[in-house]
Formats: structure tokens, C-alpha cells, sequence
């Protein structure tokens, strides 16, 4: 059976949790934090980043990215990354997009456990600022449509509830609901389906 090491708050872990159910294959969940003395993620990614994906075989799979593309190949159920090249590219930036919000949502939260005298006022505004406009693109592409991309329920719109999940997690303060009532339907659809309602932190 599949074995996924992952952090259960993490957006990039739950974006490959999501991928799994979806696609109805089973995996073992190891949980573990890169930030915990003595994790295993070092044995597995020598950049010691969650989450990881060890095959049957052994193979360790990281980077979320290349772990759902692979969850994507190995499964014929529910295609979440359409063939394409055009439309492909095209829900891969959707994840691209989503995936730099979490990035810079995460950057705030590691730089804030770091004492009050070493923190950067003018690293934190950058982050926020890639999160605010990140949001707004994210609104702008999304537009009038039920989902983010073509007529169906993609990678895209798994990676956009991801990091609108994230936000709500870490960043509460940030009222993205406010400004754009698209996503805010969005994310009400997507957190019926059982996949995100399951992987919820």
C-alpha cells in the first residue's frame, strides 16, 4: 500500500490527500511536521519538505506537484488533470497560482515563531502582498464560472480550496469571503464534496 508522510495542516499535503480520495486509491498517512526533532522526512526528501509519497516499490515521490500528477497517471477514475496540452497547462497554473499563495501564507507563519527582535516588518508586507494579489487573480479567473477551469471539477479547483482553506486556518484575519462572493460559492460547493470535508484540519 502507498505510504503519504504529511503534515495534516498542511495545504500541499491535503491537495495530495484530496487527489488520493478522489481517485478512490487507498494510502497509509503517516503524520509528522518538518519542524519536529527526529521526523523521518529527511530519510525520504533530502530537502526535508512534506509531504512524500513512498511507492510499493520503495520509490519516494516529493513536491506535491509531481506527487498528484503521479496519483493523476496511475488511476483512470476521475481525470483531475485534463490531457490536453493546452488545458493542461492551463489547470497547472491554477495549481502554480494556489500553490504561491500557501507558499507565502506558510513564509508569514514560519517567520512570525521566530523571536519578536528578528522578525522583518518588510518580509511579512511581501508575503501579504503576493497573498492579496494572488487572491484577487484567483477571483479574476474564476469570473462567472462554476469551476475553475473548463465545465468540471479539476486539479484547479482543488488546489484553489486548498489555499483558501489554508488562509482560513492561519491567516483568519485575512477576509478573502468579503471581497470576492465567487470563491466564497466556490468554497461552500467544494466543501461539501466528502474528499475536502475528510482532509479538513
Amino acid at each position: 500500500m502507498l505510504k503519504l508522510i504529511a503534515s495534516t495542516t498542511s495545504p500541499f499535503a491535503r491537495k495530495v490527500r484530496i487527489a488520493l480520495a478522489e481517485k478512490k486509491i487507498e494510502c497509509h498517512m503517516i503524520a509528522a511536521s518538518a519542524w519536529d526533532a527526529g521526523n523521518p522526512v529527511h530519510d525520504y526528501n533530502p530537502l526535508g519538505k512534506l509531504p512524500v509519497l513512498i511507492l510499493d516499490d520503495g520509490t519516494h515521490l516529493y513536491d506535491s506537484r509531481v506527487i498528484v500528477e503521479y496519483i493523476d497517471l496511475v488511476s483512470p477514475v476521475s481525470r483531475l488533470i485534463p490531457e490536453p496540452a493546452r488545458q493542461r497547462i492551463a489547470v497547472k497554473k491554477w495549481e502554480a497560482l494556489a500553490d504561491g499563495i500557501c507558499d507565502a501564507a506558510a513564509a508569514i507563519v514560519i517567520e512570525r515563531r521566530r523571536p519578536a527582535n528578528l522578525q522583518s516588518d518588510e518580509w511579512i508586507e511581501r508575503q501579504r502582498r503576493k497573498i492579496t494579489e494572488g487572491v484577487a487573480e484567483l477571483a479574476r479567473e474564476l469570473g462567472d464560472r462554476p469551476w475553475c477551469h473548463g465545465e468540471s471539477y479539476t486539479l484547479a479547483d482543488i488546489a484553489c480550496g486548498c489555499a483558501l482553506g489554508y488562509l482560513d486556518l492561519r491567516h483568519a484575519d485575512f477576509d478573502w469571503r468579503a471581497s470576492y462572493p465567487n470563491l466564497t460559492r466556490l468554497a461552500e460547493k467544494l466543501g461539501k464534496r466528502p474528499s475536502f470535508a475528510d482532509t479538513l484540519p
